[in-house]
């Protein structure tokens, strides 16, 4: 399961309206590959189609499709979005990762 903030859902239907998606029907697609400093990295896109492999969730009324392989990586997640003075963007408070990079964008286990 993958845990959405209200930070980050209030966010992400924004940017969805923004970008010609329906935040009620639409998904937010969460994904892992490699790269990175720290070997790993976040991906995070919107789509309006599931693939074969994926598997969908909800939190917090917001749609989210992960594929299978990824899903390892990913179990635990929370997603939240920060807009501070140390930076803007999403964060992905992930409990599986033993490193982080100083950025927050990628990880390893």
């Amino acid at each position: 399961m993958i845990k959405v903030s209200n930070n980050a859902k209030s966010k992400i239907a924004q940017l969805m309206t923004e970008g010609g998606f329906n935040a009620e029907s639409d998904y937010v697609r969460v994904g892992v590959k490699s790269g990175g400093c720290s070997g790993l990295s976040y991906e995070l896109d919107f789509d309006n189609a599931m693939k074969d492999n994926d598997k969908l969730f909800e939190d917090n009324f917001v749609k989210i499709v992960v594929d299978k392989k990824s899903f390892l990586y990913l179990i635990g997640t929370t997603l939240d979005f920060s807009g501070g003075l140390n930076g803007k963007g999403f964060v992905f408070n992930n409990p599986n990762a033993n490193r982080t990079c100083g950025c927050g964008e990628s990880f390893s286990l």
